[in-house]
């Protein structure tokens, strides 16, 4: 059979997606389904005095409207005394279980009514009456706060060091310094976030737009003092989240306090203006860089600090630091990293988190270095490479990044660059070329799956995980299809429910290595069992074979050296008067964790052109090359790479959230200002795959793929601002007004 891991599969999810088959959170139709919308405080910090709600209660269709007043008290504990099953961290927020309000769409009020519009209208009838408090809103104030009052703060990240740096820096030859900010920033997925709550007696079943089922159900569990098993949380199909369905937010527990209020199955469904008060968000962050080289470009000594905002109720902590620590060869190190407590919504996982936000300081700094040195950017980066993870004293489990370099820059056409600034155009245009690294650790955590081989010839694999559009339902297959020696039609993944074997979050770039592990390690199980019974079958052809001396080979079993005749699985079964035969495997991570440091590469190179007299950027093309290890699907794994290079150019040319200081709120909380790109945007795209088998990282020889594809992008984009233009923006976005001022 030919092989099936590597090969452009078509999405097997595709059909149901395109023909409106696949049911998404908001789509389960339930008998009796009522709805809810939430009433969101309209101030940064204070307390509420009062509710009216007597006009909302007596409002057509509406059956409760619940407030802190009459909600059930529901048995939250402080942190420490409790499993950490998602990413908060000094979680106080409590909801509706007292009049606190701690930033501005901080749920108060929930209405349930027959329809979504008469909900709609009710919520609008509700009056509040707060009490003011002072508030931290402004982070540049904030920020220069003394720490003692408790608003600046270095979270769980500790500060990182190696050599001698004061002394280093002193001594070093060239110094560059300088100061990059980068703006809040929101996920804006299509799929907005909805949960529909079902109470059957004690029992509860979640429908839920989650990137990690599993954990829905524990934090529920543990919010209302239920037994897991009583929960059931389902998810299908996600329509993308980039992080923001990692965690479950204060809705969740919402829609489940308001089924249970009404007796009914209520359907709690986020508007896209809510969506940047209550899911979540990329924080604003500020980094100073502090290089120091030698005139031939070496770095002797590397300062980093990054400060990121964070809400004021909830520490919430990144990893932008990772980068600096062990992407560039460097024997003197420092780096810290602190949080701004400021009165808003808690800020989440976003594409990359942390590290997106290292690499573009970073690689923004090594680009300014380069000018300095006048080296060309590649051979800077060239001259520092790290040929191990200098931070933790390992290996790496393999590193292609020079093979990306390479790849990528002969395929973008390099060497046709000119050094200096402002010294290539075309038409009137400014034209730049710029590159930047990129890395993302590459992670596995333990994971579980179930294989039936069934008598039509067809095998069920199920798990937990979940798919929020990278193509997990496909490559899973292919894994599958593969190690039974099915064709993949003959597969079929079910996932996204916690009545499946156990899955990790899908996050941080771990599904494939996580899951596709345990899918092998299924598909194995189930194989060894059936073996079992034929070798065990008198006069069979497998009768007294060792177990190792029998493979799966074109849908059944057969001799490992090829000889002999295939007996397909359903023949097998029907020898043995069974309808099916399962098992169920798992795989976890192993010592290759202290053995080895294992991280996804790549390397972006950008084309820019620039109207001087506008000061409009674009991007005509783009070309990354990756080491992201064995590529299970070429075809979605370049999906992969052409959302994480979008993401990328919204990053560095258009994203950001409007602050209001006065109010505590994003004032663009919408798709018409809060620009994200377009098709008009987006340029030529090509994403280069180094071949790369990482068999030190995990069995499967996979890395991960979907976080590493956004980082390097936005500071590539900067530095090829700068060569066209020989201004350098250390703001993001790049803004036309930014350009002339």
């Amino acid at each position: 059979m030919n092989a099936i891991i590597g090969q452009p599969v078509n999405r097997v999810d595709g059909p149901a997606k395109v023909t409106g088959h696949a049911t998404y959170a908001a789509e389960f139709d339930l008998p009796g389904l009522a709805y809810a919308v939430m009433v969101l405080a309209t101030i940064p910090r204070g307390h509420i005095r009062s509710i009216d709600r007597m006009a909302a209660e007596q409002a057509p269709g509406v059956l409760a409207v619940m407030t802190h007043e009459d909600a059930p008290r529901l048995a939250y504990k402080p942190i420490a005394q409790r499993p950490q099953v998602d990413a908060q961290s000094g979680e106080q927020l409590h909801v509706l279980q007292d009049p606190e309000v701690r930033f501005n769409g901080e749920p108060v009020a929930v209405v349930i009514a027959e329809t979504l519009e008469q909900a709609v209208h009710a919520a609008d009838l509700v009056q509040v009456e707060y009490a003011r408090s002072p508030a931290l809103t402004i982070f540049d104030a904030t920020k220069g706060r003394p720490p003692s009052e408790g608003n600046v703060k270095a979270g769980r990240v500790p500060e990182l060091g190696r050599g001698e740096v004061e002394a280093a820096m002193a001594a070093a030859p060239v110094r560059i310094s300088a100061r990059y900010v980068h703006p809040r920033e929101h996920h804006n997925a299509i799929e907005p976030h909805v949960t529909i709550a079902h109470w059957e007696g004690e029992n509860l079943t979640l429908y839920d737009k989650t990137q990690w089922v599993d954990n829905d159900r524990k934090e529920i569990a543990h919010v209302f003092g239920m037994e897991e098993e009583r929960i059931r949380v389902i998810s299908p199909f996600v329509g993308g989240a980039f992080g923001s369905a990692l965690r479950t937010w204060p809705h969740v527990t919402l829609a489940a306090m308001a089924a249970k209020r009404v007796g009914r199955p209520v359907r709690l469904e986020l508007t896209r203006r809510q969506l940047y008060m209550s899911v979540g968000f990329r924080p604003h962050s500020e980094q100073h860089l502090t290089l120091g080289a030698t005139p031939e470009g070496k770095l002797v000594a590397l300062e980093h600090e990054v400060v990121q905002q964070v809400g004021r109720y909830e520490e919430y902590a990144e990893t932008a630091l990772s980068p600096t620590s062990h992407l560039y060869q460097c024997d003197n190190l420092w780096a810290r990293y602190r949080l701004v407590e400021m009165d808003t919504n808690s800020p989440c996982p976003m594409r990359a988190p942390g590290v997106v936000t290292g690499v573009l300081g970073l690689e923004m700094a090594m680009d300014e270095l380069a000018t300095e040195l006048g080296l060309d950017p590649l051979e800077l980066r060239l001259r520092n490479y790290a040929e191990q993870d200098q931070q933790k004293g390992l290996p790496w489990s393999s590193k292609e990044l020079r093979a990306c370099y390479a790849a990528a820059a002969e395929r973008f056409g390099w060497s046709r660059r000119k050094p200096e600034p402002r010294s290539m155009r075309e038409g009137g245009m400014l034209v730049g070329y710029g590159m930047a690294t990129a890395i993302y650790h590459s992670d596995r955590s333990a994971g579980s799956a179930s294989v039936a081989l069934t008598g039509n010839g067809m095998a069920v694999v199920r798990s937990a995980a979940s798919d929020m559009g990278p193509g997990t339902y496909t490559s899973m297959t292919q894994v599958a299809a593969e190690t039974l020696g099915l064709p993949v039609s003959h597969v079929r993944f079910e996932l996204g429910d916690t009545n499946l074997p156990f899955a990790p979050v899908h996050g941080g770039s771990i599904t494939m290595a996580s899951m596709g592990n345990a899918i092998v390690a299924a598909c194995q199980a189930v194989q060894k069992k059936l073996a079992g019974l034929a070798r065990a079958a008198q006069n069979g052809p497998f009768a007294g074979l060792p177990e190792e001396a029998i493979a799966a080979r074109e849908g059944g079993l057969g001799r490992a050296d090829g000889s002999g005749p295939v007996v397909p699985y359903a023949e097998l079964l029907r020898q043995h008067n069974l309808g099916w035969v399962e098992a169920e495997g798992s795989a976890q991570p192993g010592e290759e964790t202290q053995k080895y440091s294992s991280a996804a590469f790549g390397a972006i190179f950008v084309e820019v052109r620039v109207d001087e007299a506008l000061g409009t950027v674009r991007v005509p093309r783009m070309v990354g090359a990756y080491d992201v290890g064995r590529v299970i699907n070429p075809k979605t794994a370049r999906s992969q790479c052409i959302g994480g290079m979008v993401g990328g150019l919204g990053m560095a040319l258009e994203e950001q959230a409007e602050w209001d200081i006065r109010f505590g709120k994003v004032m663009n909380a919408n798709l018409a200002e809060y620009l994200v790109p377009v098709n008009a945007d987006v340029p030529s795209l090509e994403a280069i795959f180094v071949p790369n088998d990482d068999r030190n990282f995990n069995p499967l020889g996979v890395k991960g793929l979907a976080e590493v594809a956004i980082c390097g992008v936005a500071p590539a984009i900067a530095n090829a601002v700068y060569h066209a233009t020989g201004r350098r923006i250390r703001r993001l976005p790049i803004t036309p007004e930014r350009l002339l001022s």
